[in-house]
């Protein structure tokens, strides 16, 4: 089978319904270049060579037909809030101004009683004063990427001429969690199993994040994450959370440690890489080019691709295509062995780009699976430890 872009359709789609849930996070590639060159990136050193081919920075008419798509969709489906997120590259590149634009053009057009979220994603590097200003007079929340809290964790984000992107980081970091806190919308960081868990970990609390998210490096079975020696994914992450859940007080809020622990109790929670909830984010990219999301340009060329673009095309027309309906499955879209694992509505087969295997396309276990079984078998067995005083003490008379 073969998608109308010509590219090969490696997503599973057995019991796939043909409506779809509707989207609530929208992506808008509002540069697609960034001033640092991460030797590690995905996006710009991995297999997928499109944004070559487009425009460095999204035109006017792109980012106008999308906020009127947003609207469409936000309308057509009744959606009570919708998020949207100023991605790149660097989205700083395109200006403050055009961030907050197109913010205040998707809130006018959304129903009344939508709610607009709105997150730019940066690298940090170009926050100044001004834009951060900007961005909080128009109500964008602001998130960081970063690899850790202090220089070393950050050797790898270099600019384009090779030179560290630390100091500028620090800077914007800084300026942001010491005089726009009510922006500060969190700290971004891929798990480095190299660096040591609680020092990485700490590290980020110095910069005073009100969240953190952890993620894992997108790799797959024919092309696998890093590995230290002597150092597995599940471990690090488990030593993460022990300092997390011993610390006492809240912290910080981990999105991974919280999502995995609501789960566990049964709650529901809505992620990437946990849980069973119908998936509900694409990526409007900077030719107005509608696709899923950028993870899965680290499996290969046009994994992402869909053929659509918001000017020929209702978002709803994105809800029919095999990779999302594929997503959007449940557990008819998982491994054999994902359907019959006791972990499965916690894991929920984990982060879909990490299934990918040449050849037999998404339907396979994670990559990460071991690691995910360790973490949440080690976060369930802290949450019984807790629940055991607890009971002990209400059958024993203590309120």
């Amino acid at each position: 089978m073969r998608a109308d872009t010509g590219g090969e359709v490696r997503h599973g789609g057995a019991g796939v319904s043909a409506t779809g849930h509707p989207f609530r996070q929208f992506i808008v590639k509002v540069h697609g270049r960034c001033n640092l060159a991460c030797t590690y990136c995905y996006l710009y050193e991995g297999p997928d060579g499109t944004w070559r081919t487009r425009p460095a920075a999204a035109p006017p008419a792109v980012l106008d037909r999308t906020a009127d798509r947003i609207a469409e969709h936000a309308r057509t489906h009744a959606l009570s809030t919708v998020s949207l997120v100023l991605h790149g590259g660097e989205p700083l590149l395109a200006g403050a101004d055009t961030l907050g634009r197109l913010t205040d053009a998707v809130r006018a057009r959304v129903p009344a009683g939508c709610a607009v979220r709105a997150t730019v994603q940066t690298n940090a590097t170009l926050l100044t004063e001004n834009h951060l200003t900007v961005l909080s007079r128009h109500g964008v929340q602001v998130g960081v990427s970063l690899d850790g809290g202090r220089a070393e964790h950050n050797a790898r984000r270099v600019d384009h001429a090779g030179r560290p992107s630390w100091p500028a980081a620090l800077r914007g970091a800084r300026l942001l969690a010491d005089h726009f806190p009510e922006s500060y919308a969190g700290i971004l960081t891929v798990v480095d199993p190299a660096l040591d868990p609680v020092e990485t970990y700490e590290s980020l609390l110095e910069l005073r994040p009100p969240a953190v998210d952890l993620l894992l490096p997108h790799g797959n079975w024919s092309s696998p994450p890093p590995r230290a020696e002597g150092v597995a994914y599940g471990d690090w992450l488990c030593a993460v959370f022990d300092r997390w859940w011993s610390a006492g007080r809240r912290e910080t809020r981990v999105r991974l440690f919280e999502e995995c622990l609501a789960l566990l109790l049964g709650l529901p929670a809505a992620g990437e890489s946990l849980g069973l909830a119908p998936f509900d984010a694409l990526v409007v990219e900077t030719d107005g080019s509608i696709e899923q999301v950028d993870s899965l340009k680290s499996a290969y060329e046009g994994a992402a691709r869909t053929g659509l673009d918001v000017f020929r095309h209702a978002f709803d027309e994105a809800l029919r295509h095999p990779g999302v309906a594929a997503r959007q499955a449940g557990p008819a879209a998982l491994a054999d062995e994902c359907r019959s694992c006791p972990l499965l509505s916690v894991c929920g087969g984990g982060h879909y780009a990490h299934r990918y295997r040449a050849g037999h396309g998404f339907r396979n276990r994670s990559v990460y699976c071991a690691d995910l079984e360790r973490f949440i078998r080690h976060v369930a067995g802290r949450l019984a430890a807790e629940a055991v005083p607890a009971t002990a003490a209400r059958e024993g008379g203590t309120p």
